[in-house]
């Protein structure tokens, strides 16, 4: 499998119509950010109902690649089975169907683990058909970024850094994931995958979760014959997917409100049932899964701060696993001895006389200091979203036209994705989904479950706008 070559994506540049050109449909929705959250929320507004208009509004040149799937290394794949990867998620041989008729996997099946590109050239597609369709098409791609929305009483305005504006019905922020702002100098980046120009220097990871996974693929597929180290402060390492028969469990037998302590029991005993039918935990893990929001929400804050801060990383690893391939790269590397995981806290990076880094890390042993001729920073996305979000929703907090929720993981939003003030009062025309709204749901950040999200808020806007006067926000 090679990369896909860049003119193989539709690029979100395009000659458009003005900016103020209603057209007559019923409402007109923006979305920001065009990665996989926003183009699976456009495709779903517009299957909601022929009345809907929307335009997307992304800085990059490419529609439905975000950060995970613009990835040029066809080695790193998707971490879920093509059956669970369809953009509908009552369709769910679409993807599947798509591989076979598009050439880009001919031999798919439902249980394949494909590249994550060809995920991207797949939204990339889909979305480019909508807007491409030879009859007035309901979709529009604006490249450039939204700096600031305002909200008034019959519109939402989408001020963008050419300085024009976009005024529409409602406004969905679609930003992804917070990309941290690189606090350490000498730190390299998760999402930059450069080879380091010496293939036999030592190479120190932060973090041994799915971004690890996915560098140390990246470093090996180009030769690099030097040690690669990984810590983090527990050590773990993404499980493996295997087959598996996800339990059906019944929403009433899931005991919601319960404390953390007691879901975790309950999980076990989930766990060992599945064990003695013949099955193996993924069955009860993968059956646990349509009810992590509901469980979410039914917690205190201080239960979801328990959660976060002793049971979280150990849920991660079994929920979020890595294909046999993946999984291989890892093993072989560390029979032959140049791949190890330390446990212990990353303390600071600093460049030394020698040219190397000096990675600083404290064990249960004490102090280490790692030589690395790459130091790469892999801590995962639970970063700071009020410095590292998007401009426009740094904005929208500074102004008060939004707010963290309680454990600072993302914007803050209602069961309707309603974007809540400074206040608590529900915005009436802001909405936001997927990462940058993780608070509200906390499993938010895979495509299976970003695309129901997609879809239910879809269903509400459009039985919203069928109650509402047509063009009410036309002033």
């Amino acid at each position: 499998m090679t990369s896909l070559p860049p003119q193989e994506f539709t690029s979100v540049a395009r000659a458009e119509a003005p900016l103020d050109e209603n057209r007559g449909f019923a409402c007109h929705v923006l979305i920001i950010g065009g990665g996989a959250s926003g183009t699976l929320m456009a495709l779903h507004l517009l299957n909601a109902s022929p009345n809907m208009r929307v335009t997307v509004i992304e800085k990059s040149a490419l529609l439905g690649c975000g950060i995970a799937y613009s990835t040029t290394d066809p080695g790193h794949l998707l971490n879920t089975r093509v059956h669970n990867m369809s953009a509908y998620p009552d369709r769910p041989e679409h993807f599947r169907d798509w591989l076979r008729q598009s050439g880009m996997a001919p031999g798919a099946t439902d249980e394949s683990f494909v590249g994550r590109q060809i995920y991207g050239r797949y939204l990339n597609d889909l979305i480019a058909r909508e807007r491409d369709l030879p009859e007035v098409s309901r979709l529009r791609c604006v490249k450039d970024e939204c700096l600031r929305l305002e909200e008034t009483p019959k519109a939402v305005i989408a001020h963008l850094g050419d300085g024009t504006c976009i005024r529409g019905d409602r406004a969905i922020l679609a930003t992804g994931h917070a990309v941290p702002v690189q606090s350490h100098a000498v730190l390299t980046s998760g999402w930059d995958f450069t080879p380091p120009a010496d293939p036999g220097q030592p190479v120190v990871i932060i973090g041994t979760g799915l971004s690890m996974i996915d560098h140390l693929i990246t470093l090996l597929r180009n030769g690099h014959r030097g040690t690669i180290t990984c810590v983090s402060r527990r050590g773990l390492l993404p499980q493996v997917h295997t087959e598996t028969k996800p339990m059906a469990i019944s929403r009433g037998h899931v005991p919601l409100g319960a404390p953390v302590s007691a879901i975790l029991h309950w999980m076990r005993g989930l766990a060992a049932d599945a064990e003695r039918q013949g099955g193996t935990w993924r069955d009860a893990v993968d059956g646990i899964r349509a009810h992590v929001s509901a469980i979410w929400r039914a917690w205190p804050e201080a239960e979801r701060r328990r959660f976060l801060r002793h049971a979280a990383s150990f849920w991660e690893v079994h929920r979020h696993r890595v294909p046999p391939d993946s999984a291989r790269w890892l093993q072989e590397a560390r029979d032959r001895g140049q791949l190890r995981i330390l446990r212990g806290r990353f303390e600071e990076a600093t460049m030394g006389e020698d040219g190397l880094i000096a990675v600083r890390i404290r064990t249960a042993g004490g102090e280490r200091v790692l030589p690395a001729g790459r130091a790469v920073d892999c801590r995962g996305i639970r970063r700071d979203p009020a410095k590292d979000s998007a401009p426009v929703i740094q904005d929208l907090l500074a102004r008060g036209q939004s707010r963290l929720d309680p454990l600072k993981l993302g914007i803050d939003t209602n069961e309707w994705a309603q974007v809540l003030l400074a206040d608590g009062r529900p915005s009436r025309r802001l909405f936001a989904i997927g990462p940058c709204a993780r608070g509200a749901a906390w499993e938010i950040t895979a495509i299976p479950d970003i695309r129901v999200q997609c879809a239910e808020l879809a269903r509400h806007l459009h039985a919203i706008e069928a109650q509402e006067p047509v063009g009410v926000s036309r002033g």
